[in-house]
């Protein structure tokens, strides 16, 4: 076994998650898992970056249960590496967050976003994506727990910070301006449901034109 080999296995893997090939992907971060964990110890430094992965593949296949086994043992690991405050952590808590809210189990998941988005305040201010995705899925808890004034409150102020990051017209806007459309039709806000809306579609019709042709 060699640090070498286990990363030339978990970059593999990295391609084959892009190519959606997950079966692959998993065979080959586990592989490199075993080395690292056999190289290194259980305290691998490049432990958590292949659990962490391997959390989401099994997320993206409906294996929330693995998913949070995973996403925990990143966690556990992460902490022990690096210590409170540092990025992996505070990704850690937000993949353990996203299994907990999957699971049905909303007030273990929003204490898990709410460290989480402490942390990435301290590391990177209040204007950064990882803030606006986080708070981003607090928001839908919110609405789960039948806050859903609280959780259209930190929607908009989740899309507010995704504005001044990414601009106004750029692809990472258009989701959250449709799932907020959602929220204010669950409010029976229809008129503020159908600007996000529009919004939404006409930032995805200018990325896409190609769509409007085919649909014309």
């Amino acid at each position: 076994d060699d640090i070498a080999i286990g990363s030339a296995c978990f970059n593999l893997g990295l391609l084959y998650q892009d190519q959606d090939r997950l079966s692959e992907a998993e065979e080959k971060y586990l592989e490199a898992l075993r080395i690292f964990v056999a190289v290194q110890g259980e305290r691998s430094e490049n432990a958590p970056c292949v659990q962490m992965n391997l959390g989401l593949i099994y997320d993206n296949q409906g294996r929330v249960d693995d998913a949070l086994r995973m996403h925990k043992r990143a966690l556990r690991v992460s902490r022990r590496v690096y210590g409170d405050g540092h990025q992996h952590v505070a990704d850690a808590l937000s993949n353990v967050g996203g299994c907990l809210k999957k699971k049905g189990q909303p007030e273990r998941a929003m204490a898990k976003y709410e460290e989480a988005h402490e942390m990435f305040v301290g590391l990177h201010g209040e204007e950064h994506e990882d803030v606006a995705e986080v708070l981003g899925n607090m928001a839908l808890v919110l609405g789960n727990q039948g806050r859903g004034a609280e959780g259209l409150a930190m929607q908009e102020k989740a899309l507010d910070i995704k504005r001044r990051t990414f601009g106004s017209d750029d692809r990472d806007i258009a989701q959250p301006l449709l799932s907020l459309g959602k929220s204010y039709v669950n409010q029976g806000m229809l008129d503020e449901a159908l600007a996000r809306y529009e919004e939404g579609l006409g930032i995805v019709r200018r990325i896409h034109p190609e769509r409007n042709a085919t649909e014309a």
